[in-house]
């Protein structure tokens, strides 16, 4: 029986909030066309610096997960997580 009234309850507030979302006033908007002017006359010039690199020979690990150092760290124990015989 609660369930049923819930189901008409449902039913009813959803058709009343669509029956008010059915508004035909459609208002008008005046819009406002604007020109677009280019200045092209100031000096701006842009400087790129050169960066000089330097050659390291690293070696990169690859894991097979993803956070598996995050997951290393993560899932260390201590003396009182271990479980103790009676």
């Amino acid at each position: 029986m609660k369930a049923i009234i819930t189901l008409i309850l449902v039913v009813f507030f959803g058709a009343t909030a669509i029956a008010q979302s059915n508004d035909n006033n459609d208002v008008k908007v005046e819009t406002i066309e604007m020109g677009i002017v280019l200045d092209l006359g100031s000096d701006v010039s842009i400087d790129f610096e050169t960066v000089e690199t330097q050659e390291e020979n690293q070696v990169a690990r690859v894991y097979r997960n993803k956070n598996s150092r995050v997951k290393k760290a993560i899932s260390f124990t201590t003396k009182k997580d271990r479980p103790r015989l009676a």
